[in-house]
C-alpha cells in the first residue's frame, strides 16, 4: 500500500511538472519525459538482468505470466503506448501488444526487446512537436486519452510490473 501511494505521488508530481510553466512559459514535456524514461529503462533492465536465465520461465502461480512473459509484456506495452503518443508505429521486431498468449522469451531475447522498446521510444520523443502532447491519441472506455496521458500510463504500468517481477 505504501509503495502504491509513493508511486502515485511520484506520478502526480511528474504530471504536475509537465504542466507547470517554466521560465519560457512552457514546459518541455519531451525533455521531462525523456529524462524519466531513461531512469525507467535502467531500473527495468536491472530487474531483467538480475533474474537468472534458467528462471525466466518461473511463474508464482500457474495462471500468471512467467517472468520472461512479464518482461515481454512490459516491452510491448512500452512500444504501443509510445507509438500511440508519438504518432509512430511499434518496432517491427516487437510482438503485437495484444498477443494471446504473451510470447515466451528467454533472457537474452527479453532484454533485447526491452532495450528496443526503450530506445525506439527515446528516439521518437526527440521528434515530437510540443503540440502533440495535448492531442487525443485514442479513447479508453469512451474517454479521450491525450498523448501525454498515454505516456504517463506507461510509467504506471511498467512500475507495477517491475514491482511484480
Amino acid at each position: 500500500m505504501k509503495a502504491t501511494l509513493i508511486g502515485l505521488s511520484a506520478l502526480f508530481f511528474l504530471a504536475g511538472m509537465a504542466t507547470t510553466s517554466g521560465s519560457s512559459g512552457e514546459c518541455d514535456f519531451s525533455a521531462v519525459f525523456a529524462k524519466h524514461w531513461q531512469v525507467s529503462k535502467e531500473f527495468t533492465l536491472a530487474v531483467a538482468e538480475a533474474m537468472p536465465a534458467e528462471d525466466y520461465g518461473f511463474k508464482p502461480k500457474p495462471e500468471e505470466l512467467s517472468f520472461g512473459q512479464l518482461m515481454v509484456h512490459i516491452a510491448t506495452q512500452n512500444s504501443q503506448s509510445c507509438a500511440d503518443a508519438t504518432g509512430t508505429k511499434p518496432p517491427p521486431s516487437m510482438p503485437p501488444y495484444d498477443a494471446e498468449p504473451v510470447p515466451v522469451m528467454d533472457k537474452q531475447n527479453a532484454i533485447k526487446l526491452l532495450t528496443i522498446s526503450y530506445d525506439t521510444c527515446a528516439r521518437a520523443l526527440e521528434a515530437v512537436p510540443s503540440e502533440q502532447w495535448n492531442k487525443e491519441v485514442y479513447k479508453f472506455q469512451g474517454q479521450p486519452v491525450l498523448a501525454n496521458e498515454a505516456l504517463w500510463y506507461t510509467f504506471t504500468n511498467t512500475t507495477h510490473h517491475r514491482g511484480q517481477a
